[in-house]
């Protein structure tokens, strides 16, 4: 079929797989946009971003500038929850190009009459959409245009900046081009900024040797408040398997009085819905979750869909499992991991339609009871367009909804989680440890593809992962990754209280806790205070008061002739909260070096001087000069440095 349009739109992003995905932002975050237009000859192109909320039916228009070599770039705001489409728009702008065209005569000394002539009909096109006052101005030109005795008059007002900008205000777009479709989907706040606190209910008692209940969570919730996190998530708090139930330190035999695995869901107490019964009833977690809220904590529920064998699934629906010609279904395995006590759920199964509506089930189960954040554990052993489904049906209905992707696992695996519909990921943070492997991992998560659709969650530890460098390391290394952490993502979490009390102490030859809790009750003196507590306290409530520190990819690495130590800038996106921050790499020896200020993204020139205030201390220092020398001890290894140019 024949075309007119002349204008070609090329290489529009940001755009995940062609579109065939969304990006993600959260509410009052920007969107810039890039695309690649030309067309044939040399005449001048206006082009626009043209967006609306899935509420809305009119496009709103965001006029975009040409930057270099047909590259165009602007920018939209987002300013509430849910999807967003997007999508560029280009067209030969024939008055622009008419005033173009007589400002390159004039300068080159041609008389230009017919020209004026030309510009009237440029000018009738745009008089009625122009102001009253502008089209006042517009009925003058088209007099002076026509009147020879006022030409010198006519073309210093065909060639004016004011002539320009009403052209471009009110283009007339004719033949317009535009590109396909593209979405954004837009969460609350909370979706780029959290500080996640893990610790087992079933621990959390006062009393050694006596199984934790909510109500002594609830006791616990000032501690978490004064620590300065806003997330509590919990392990699976469900009835745990009695067959095949695991052992202390994952034995396969069980002593009396053993208490399982928490991620061994389902017994004859119940399945999904149900409540481990010694930590309470479901009026005590409704309860928790209403407490935590007065505090401005949100409680995080595990979603583990497996089934011990003992689970009510087994019986109710047995097509939901794959059975073996003996009769046993075949345990999960994640070589050389075995699980005994989990039974996996056959994906395959005919009776997939009610399996997935049943998964559904119990998070809108949940979501009733005031749960809106879900850590979803191995999800990566689950269909992909399964998670596509099942988060999208629940978002549908529950914007505020989080689901947080429990896979450390293959990296295009992880990114595809991402992709479906996953709010945050879990990261190979946990094993960066050299100032090489940080800064090139943080690299490729927020200057990639990534930045766009992947939001980063940082956990120096997790009941799964007690990694090697934190084996019997010392308290400096467990601030060092702590402030790592929470320095380079906007989303962070801890597994306590194991990390603020640093026990570490490892099964030989594995990153797997000695004694691990996942495999039973541990008694802690929750009411220890130190000093790792102390600076974890400090850098989050530090995180509160910085947007900087609210958002994970606006960063700039900054050189440092020392391998010891990493130093980078962060900003919000209106740079009126700045920040440089320097952290020690050795846990043991006291390090020095000359850090280089990011002078152009400063905005400053060298021999500028600028202030630095520690967060942290409180101290004051003078930088006059693009190199400054720092100095760092194991004892306080980190500064936290807001900027005052």
């Amino acid at each position: 079929m024949q075309d007119q349009r002349r204008v070609v739109i090329d290489y529009v992003s940001p755009s995940i797989n062609g579109g065939d995905f969304y990006i993600k932002r959260v509410v009052n975050e920007i969107v810039n946009i890039k695309a690649h237009m030309l067309a044939d000859g040399h005449d001048v192109l206006g082009a626009s971003i043209l967006y609306k909320h899935e509420n809305e039916k009119k496009w709103r228009e965001n006029r975009i500038h040409l930057v270099i070599n047909n590259e165009w770039e602007g920018s939209f705001y987002v300013e509430k929850q849910g999807f967003y489409t997007y999508k560029v728009e280009g067209w030969v702008d024939y008055a622009l190009n008419w005033q173009h065209g007589i400002e390159r005569k004039i300068a080159d000394s041609q008389h230009v009459s017919t020209e004026l002539l030309e510009g009237i009909a440029y000018i009738n096109e745009v008089h009625e959409k122009a102001s009253q006052n502008d089209q006042l101005y517009l009925d003058h030109l088209k007099n002076i245009f026509v009147d020879q005795n006022k030409y010198a008059e006519a073309i210093k007002e065909a060639t004016s900046q004011r002539l320009h900008h009403i052209f471009f205000n009110h283009p007339q777009k004719i033949l317009a081009n535009t590109s396909k479709e593209y979405r954004v989907y837009v969460d609350r706040k909370k979706a780029r900024f959290s500080t996640w606190y893990e610790f087992f209910p079933r621990s959390a008692s006062q009393h050694q040797g006596v199984h934790g209940t909510f109500k002594d969570c609830e006791r616990l919730l000032p501690r978490i408040v004064k620590m300065g996190f806003d997330t509590l998530y919990l392990p699976p708090i469900h009835p745990i398997g009695e067959v095949n139930r695991k052992g202390k330190n994952n034995t396969t035999t069980t002593a009396e009085g053993d208490v399982g695995s928490t991620w061994g869901v389902g017994s004859h107490h119940g399945g999904h819905k149900a409540i481990h019964p010694q930590l309470g009833s479901l009026d005590d977690f409704k309860s928790l979750i209403q407490k935590a809220k007065e505090q401005h904590i949100e409680i995080a529920m595990d979603y583990a869909l497996q089934a011990a064998p003992d689970h009510p699934w087994v019986k109710e629906h047995p097509q939901w499992f794959k059975w073996r010609p003996d009769g046993t279904v075949q345990y999960a395995e994640n070589p050389p991991k075995k699980y005994q006590d989990i039974l996996p759920i056959y994906w395959e199964t005919e009776d997939y339609k009610a399996l997935w509506n049943a998964c559904l089930d119990i998070l809108l189960y949940w979501i009733d009871c005031g749960i809106n954040i879900f850590r979803v554990d191995n999800p990566h052993t689950k269909p992909f367009y399964f998670w596509n489904w099942i988060i999208s049906e629940v978002k549908a209905k529950h914007p505020d909804v989080i689901f947080l992707a429990e896979a450390f696992t293959a990296p295009k695996v992880m990114a595809q989680l991402a992709k479906q519909g996953y709010t945050q990921s879990y990261t190979y943070f946990t094993w960066r440890n050299n100032k090489h492997e940080l800064t090139e991992y943080v690299e490729e998560l927020t200057k990639s593809e990534l930045r766009e659709y992947m939001q980063p969650n940082f956990w120096p530890n997790t009941p799964d992962i007690n990694p090697y460098h934190l084996q019997g390391s010392n308290e400096s290394k467990h601030i060092q990754r702590y402030v790592l952490a929470a320095t380079l993502s906007s989303s962070i979490g801890l597994y306590g209280p194991v990390y603020e009390y640093m026990r570490s102490d490892a099964l030989m030859g594995r990153e797997e806790y000695l004694n691990s809790e996942k495999f039973q009750i541990t008694h802690y003196d929750w009411t220890i205070e130190n000093k790792l507590i102390a600076v974890i306290s400090k850098i989050n409530h530090i995180r509160q008061q910085n947007e900087a520190l609210q958002q994970t990819n606006n960063i700039k690495f900054c050189y440092v002739e020392n391998s010891n130590l990493m130093a980078f800038y962060k900003w919000n996106g209106a740079k009126t909260n700045e920040l440089l921050i320097i952290i020690s790499l050795d846990a043991y020896n006291l390090q020095q070096g000359t850090v280089q200020l990011p002078l152009k993204e400063l905005g400053i020139h060298a021999g500028h001087n600028i202030e630095l205030t520690d967060l942290v201390t409180n101290s004051h220092y003078n930088w006059p000069s693009e190199w400054n020398f720092v100095e760092l001890h194991p004892t306080l290894p980190f500064h936290i440095f807001k900027i005052h140019k």
